[in-house]
């Protein structure tokens, strides 16, 4: 039985990250914290960004709770678990599928091709106001996206790049 609670603990810890994920995206990464996150947004030949010391701190929080469920509390530790899966596909699907900077393939259907549609929107606008799809592993209909896009160009909520069609 505790077998299956440890799993319930890892896929849940997964699911809420997806949740941090979108909520520091949103306002942290295009808040306080754009001055790591900017060059990410913008063209450049480096092989590493400074938006990479997130992925420090995703580990520092994975790291913190093995030694938490090592030392006073132990459901921490598949915590811990949890948080380390999803940097893990946040590394795959993010790094590798979307940005390509670990391997090349191009979905051409299905829930991949979606996951690489609106992160492009999410790169859609200039500068850290405004903005679609903060999450990364759910996936918003590009379409409706496109459409958000629009009306936030429209507001003057957002600099949106011409070569997306929200125009």
């Amino acid at each position: 039985m505790q077998v299956l609670i440890n799993f319930g603990i890892v896929i849940a810890s997964v699911a809420f990250m997806e949740f941090v994920a979108w909520w520091s995206h949103k306002y942290v990464m295009h808040g306080w914290g754009w001055g790591w996150h900017r060059d990410h947004h913008e063209p450049h030949n480096n092989t590493f960004e400074k938006n990479d010391l997130y992925a420090i701190v995703g580990s520092a929080i994975s790291i913190s709770l093995f030694v938490i469920g090592a030392w006073l509390w132990e459901p921490a530790t598949w915590m811990g678990v949890g948080v380390m899966i999803y940097g893990i596909i946040y590394t795959l699907i993010h790094d590798g599928l979307v940005h390509q900077r670990y391997f090349r393939w191009v979905p051409k259907s299905g829930y991949a091709k979606r996951l690489v549609q609106a992160h492009k929107l999410h790169h859609a606008t200039i500068g850290k106001e405004g903005g679609v799809s903060f999450g990364f592993i759910v996936a918003e209909d590009p379409v409706k996206l496109k459409q958000e896009l629009k009306r936030q160009r429209e507001a003057g909520i957002a600099v949106v790049r011409d070569s997306v069609g929200a125009s």
